[in-house]
């Protein structure tokens, strides 16, 4: 499969875009106080490395398969944090908002390839990642609103 130069640059800026979910999930999951926000942020890691994987393959000629069910069951979450502001809660409210606004932009970076990949196999895939990482931002919502954060 032949890629397009506009394609080809926008794949390198998806993958980019993936090395910096990697890397702030990682970083962040260790930096986390909550034990649940720790597991949550290392199981997203792992699935942005999957979503790097399948951007190398498009890059490599290739279609990958989608489906799977790595995401079909959303985590839940036990409140950790009450109404009151701690320095734990809003530390950990930051990693949150800020892997929230990385997981809005990296939706919308998906969002543009989906209408600018000609090929219909490619386009589907990346809707899938992007659906993804849609989801991803639904589970982190979700925490912050089980932990008073999000109003």
């Amino acid at each position: 499969m032949q890629l397009t130069q506009k394609e080809t640059l926008l794949l390198k800026d998806l993958k980019g875009e993936e090395q910096l979910c990697i890397d702030k999930y990682t970083k962040h999951a260790s930096a986390a106080l909550d034990g649940q926000l720790k597991d949550l942020f290392t199981k997203l890691a792992n699935t942005e490395q999957s979503h790097l994987n399948m951007l190398t393959q498009i890059e490599n000629g290739t279609a990958p398969a989608i489906g799977g069910a790595s995401q079909s069951v959303s985590p839940s979450f036990t409140e950790t944090y009450g109404m009151g502001e701690t320095p734990d809660k809003k530390a950990d409210c930051y990693l949150c908002t800020d892997l929230l606004a990385t997981e809005k932009h990296a939706s919308g970076l998906y969002d543009t390839c989906v209408f600018e990949f000609k090929d219909k196999q490619l386009r589907d895939v990346l809707n899938h990642i992007q659906k993804e990482e849609q989801q991803h931002g639904k589970y982190i919502y979700d925490y912050m609103t089980k932990n008073n954060m999000y109003s």
